[in-house]
Order: structure tokens, then C-alpha cells, then sequence
């Protein structure tokens, strides 16, 4: 177990060296800081470390200082329900932020519904809001969202036939068979439709079978990690001329550089007004919440900001929000608040939850993107 902690206060609160009056509020969350999921959780965890940071000097909510309490579940699920466990039971937290992948996501979901602690998930799969638990949210668009997003540009472009190649993660396997169900809403058939898995480091065999499909227009890959970053190389390594479009799920400069720019040049995914601050018009109203959390967050750790960094920022928001509004700690009271956000802007979109909806987004909330030049463009 590696536990981190925004302060000295908030260390020694994990380690359970003080007293529970030492800090009035404590917030709980399991992420996937190291291990092969790290390029979302690294991000996740110093973006809730800064604003835990950045709300206390500023006098904490109402008043009251938050203590942060925060383990690396490495990306596995049962670590990541050990520590939910721990959190909701030694730590005592009033919520839960966490689940940087959808796999350590459905271990935390039980333990929070459980505890009737409100958990709010950082991860895509639509399973996590659909159908609705009473104390569970979610702060990325959903996959199905995406591949909507995304049949949306294809149909737009005439593109009537398509092939499929699928990581077979818990990610990838869920937006495979979203895509699979709203793909007939866009008159768009599946001619080819490939998998590979998680270690796999070569996808040209099911390229080349995806290539000679006949009458193929495009390629989707949904996945995540270092699959569609393979999958673009060898994309390029056979020449394959046709668009090639990934998921939200590599939404990240990280993704331009494992792939390459020179492979990369031309991809198309839906990604958030994050990646594109610079380009946002003052006119939009994610041009001020994304451009200062950019500027903060590589002030911070001298590192690029992104989309995985983002979906913590509005969890924490979120959160912080509905407490100050629900102006009490306690997580009934919390739940209730956090299902009543309305017009709550963040990087990843205006966030207006209900009773039936614990995301809050729409597909207003993604931009279509395209790299150009080893950088992020709109597709207007």
C-alpha cells in the first residue's frame, strides 16, 4: 500500500496518528497512481492533492479544513476495494473520489452503495451510472457518449462501413459493445470487427484482416493504454488509408507521443475543451475553469495537463460544491447535494445532474478533435 497525502496534517491523519477534531472534513480516494493504468491515476492524484491544497489556504469549505486521504490502488480492482474498505471504515470519509479505470470502479461501487457513502467515479464504462445507483456518480462522458460523438463526425463525412478493433480491457470491451448498440442509429454497418488484449504488442494481423474488409471506410479502436498507440503505429506501418478514429480513452499528449506524431497525424477522437484551451474562444464558458487549471496544475509538477487529470479536478469540484451547498458533512446530505448540481462548469463539460442522471453531461460536452502537426485541433 503506498498512501498519499496533500499535507503533513494529512499523512499523519492516514496514518491515524491524530485526533478526528484535527480536521473537520475528510475526503477519501483510491486511484491508480502507479502500475500499468499510471497515465491516469499519476495525474488524478497530484490534481487532488493541488486543489486540496489550493481550498485550504483559501479557508477550507465554510470554513472547515478538508483532509485528503489517498491511496494507489496500482489499477487493482481488489486493492482498490481493500482500500474503499479502509477508507469508509478506519478512515471515516464523508465521500469517496476514485476509480481510475472501470475495473477498480465496480470493486469500490459495492462497498460505497453498501456504506451509503457518495462515490464519485473517474472512469468511462456507462455500466458505472446505468442503471442508476443512489450513491454513485461519474465525471467522464460515458463510452456509449463517445461512440455516438464519433458515428456523429462518421455520418457527417459519408462514411457508411466501418471496422472495429477492440481492446479487450474492461474499457474497451464495454464502448466495443456500445458502438455495436447505436451504431444502426447513424446508418453505419460493422463489416470487420478485430480484438486484441491488454499485453499485446503487435495489432497487425487484425489490421491487415480489417484492411481488406470489403468496402471499409474507417476504423474505430476503442481502448485504452498502450493498445491504441500500437494500433496507430502499425496503422502507419501499413499504409492503411482511411480514417482512423480512437476513443476518448487516449485523450492525452501522452498518446501523440507513445504513437508518434508522424502515425498520429490525422486521428480523430471526441476529447474535452482541456486539450484545446488555447484554442477556446473567450466566449466559452470551460475557457476560464480550463485555462486556470492548466496553469496551476503544470505550475505544480512542471508536467502537460490532461483529460485524466481533469475528470479528478470535477470530481473534486463537485464534491466540494454540493458539501458547500448541502452546508453539512454528512454523506446523506452530500448525496442529495451532489444529485442537485445544476450549471456546474468544469474541463469536462456543464455538469447538471437529477434523480436519472448521475453524469450530467451531454454530447455538447465533447469536442471532436484531430491531430495535426503532433498537436490537437477542432474539428469544426
Amino acid at each position: 500500500m503506498k498512501t498519499l497525502t496533500t499535507t503533513a496534517l494529512a499523512t499523519l491523519m492516514a496514518l491515524g496518528l491524530t485526533t478526528a477534531a484535527s480536521a473537520e472534513i475528510k475526503i477519501g480516494a483510491t486511484v491508480s497512481a502507479t502500475g500499468p493504468a499510471s497515465f491516469l491515476g499519476d495525474p488524478e492524484a497530484k490534481t487532488l492533492e493541488m486543489l486540496v491544497e489550493e481550498l485550504n489556504a483559501a479557508g477550507g469549505i465554510n470554513g472547515e479544513e478538508v483532509a485528503l486521504v489517498l491511496y494507489d490502488d496500482a489499477g487493482d480492482p481488489n486493492k482498490a476495494r481493500t482500500f474503499a474498505t479502509r477508507l469508509v471504515e478506519d478512515d471515516e470519509v464523508v465521500a469517496i473520489i476514485g476509480g481510475s479505470t472501470t475495473g477498480t470502479t465496480m470493486s469500490i461501487i459495492a462497498v460505497a452503495e453498501d456504506a451509503e457513502i457518495p462515490f464519485i467515479s473517474l472512469a468511462g464504462a456507462i455500466e458505472i451510472i446505468d442503471p442508476v445507483k443512489p450513491f454513485v456518480f461519474k465525471t467522464p462522458h460515458t463510452d456509449r457518449m463517445a461512440c455516438e460523438k464519433i458515428f456523429e463526425d462518421m455520418k457527417a463525412r459519408q462514411i457508411a462501413k466501418i471496422g472495429l478493433i477492440s481492446g479487450t480491457d474492461g474499457f474497451g470491451a464495454s464502448m466495443q459493445a456500445q458502438c455495436k448498440a447505436v451504431v444502426g442509429n447513424y446508418g453505419i454497418e460493422i463489416v470487420a470487427d478485430e480484438t486484441y488484449g491488454p499485453q499485446d504488442a503487435d495489432m497487425t494481423p487484425q489490421l491487415t484482416n480489417i484492411k481488406g474488409a470489403e468496402g471499409i471506410q474507417a476504423i474505430l479502436n476503442p481502448g485504452f493504454g498502450q493498445g491504441p498507440s500500437i494500433v496507430t503505429r502499425n496503422y502507419a506501418q501499413l499504409a492503411i488509408d482511411l480514417p482512423l478514429y480512437q476513443s476518448h480513452g487516449v485523450a492525452s499528449d501522452g498518446f501523440i507521443e507513445l504513437a508518434g506524431a508522424a502515425a498520429a497525424e490525422g486521428v480523430r477522437l471526441p476529447g474535452t475543451a482541456l486539450l484545446v484551451a488555447d484554442l477556446l474562444p473567450d466566449s466559452d464558458p470551460q475557457k476560464a475553469i480550463v485555462a486556470a487549471y492548466k496553469t496551476a496544475f503544470e505550475a505544480k509538477t512542471g508536467t502537460p495537463v490532461g483529460t485524466f487529470g481533469g475528470y479528478a479536478h470535477d470530481a473534486f469540484r463537485i464534491l466540494t460544491d454540493a458539501i458547500t451547498r448541502a452546508g453539512s458533512s454528512d454523506p446523506a446530505a452530500i448525496r442529495d447535494a451532489i444529485e442537485a448540481t445544476s450549471g456546474l462548469v468544469g474541463t469536462t463539460g456543464t455538469v447538471t445532474m437529477s434523480a436519472t442522471d448521475h453524469l450530467g453531461l451531454d454530447l455538447s460536452a465533447f469536442r471532436m478533435l484531430e491531430i495535426k502537426d503532433g498537436g490537437w485541433t477542432i474539428v469544426e
